[in-house]
């Protein structure tokens, strides 16, 4: 217990433009005590997602977050107390538990709490086998219909949606190039996760590079990111190509949206498909993809990156960083070790 006291991180102003910190407010409250039908969870892992900006701004595939409230966060906790039938103290549960130490939940929520597998992690929970690593499984297999042969590009490639991404696409047979910000996410691209190419586009021309990596077109288009790079790839796209529209990071921070992409119309032309997807629609199947990705993590064939920050002050500066590119791979944070064995 720490102290008596839940710290929480409060939403205390809508986004206008970049997140400068001063949308959230530090609180310290009482540790919650559990109702009949439910457990008290201890934080111990917060994810950090794209998708948390438009949580703070808009309603959208769920309700934008009041005012007031704790900033929502899917995490990893530790059950401290439960007045539940279906949790046990000691157990680790995942749900969408905010920025705070402490939470009495009854198992509903923006995502049911549920418990970890067996021998899982509450990293690779939150990373491989949480929202990146599902979207990206699912993104691919299914929205993508990705075949060998194919030539495929991700975007926002050394991210943790777009690196397992791309990941897939090579071990379903494909030819997979990559974009990232800076020579030592490309690099890490090539050497580690075995794409194909990666394209700089800190300092590449990314339709020079796309005409000179895909001179036979582009089939499939996994797009984080929007904004310049989906509009250079609807340029080049061949004959039922498929875009698939996971996030647009890009865009995210700007107070007025931009115009859309110049070559949009392209899609006619080559009778393409670009469809956007959410992720809960596909929960009643992600048994599927995590066996699937455990699998390929067991044997070598797929790697997985994770930026790990430290401590709950440090949540507002943790989140900033996936809009600055300083982020390598899953954002995690780090709250505390499990207090019970």
């Amino acid at each position: 217990m720490s102290e008596g006291k839940n710290r929480q991180w409060i939403l205390h102003a809508r986004p206008a433009g970049a997140l400068t910190g001063d949308e959230f407010h530090w609180n310290e409250a009482p540790i919650p005590r559990p109702a009949d039908g439910q457990v008290l969870v201890r934080n111990l892992w917060l994810s950090f997602d794209p998708t948390q900006r438009n949580w703070m701004a808009r309603d959208s595939y769920v309700p934008k977050i009041p005012l007031g409230e704790v900033m929502r966060a899917i995490s990893v906790g530790q059950v401290i107390e439960s007045r539940h039938p279906h949790f046990k103290p000691g157990e680790l549960v995942q749900g969408t538990f905010g920025w705070q130490d402490y939470l009495a939940t009854d198992g509903h929520g923006v995502i049911g709490v549920r418990k970890l597998p067996p021998g899982v992690p509450p990293n690779l929970a939150l990373s491989l086998f949480g929202i990146t690593g599902l979207t990206a499984y699912f993104g691919m297999t299914d929205v993508g219909r990705i075949k060998s042969g194919e030539t495929v590009v991700v975007s926002g490639a050394a991210g943790s949606t777009g690196s397992v991404a791309g990941q897939i696409a090579k071990i379903e047979g494909c030819r997979v190039i990559g974009t990232a910000g800076g020579r030592e996410k490309c690099d890490w691209l090539v050497n580690a996760a075995h794409f194909d190419a990666a394209i700089d586009y800190k300092s590449e021309d990314i339709g020079t590079r796309l005409s000179a990596l895909c001179p036979d077109g582009i089939d499939v288009f996994f797009d984080n990111v929007g904004g310049v790079v989906l509009n250079e790839v609807l340029a080049r796209i061949n004959l039922k190509a498929r875009i698939v529209l996971c996030g647009a990071i890009s865009r995210y921070n700007d107070a007025v949206p931009p115009p859309g992409p110049a070559n949009y119309f392209n899609l006619t032309s080559k009778r393409a498909r670009m469809e956007g997807f959410i992720i809960l629609d596909y929960a009643p199947r992600f048994p599927e993809a995590i066996d699937a990705l455990g699998r390929w993590q067991r044997d070598g064939r797929l790697v997985q990156k994770e930026d790990v920050a430290v401590g709950l002050e440090n949540a507002p500066r943790t989140l900033m960083r996936l809009f600055t590119g300083e982020n390598f791979g899953k954002q995690l944070l780090k709250i505390a070790d499990p207090p019970l064995a």
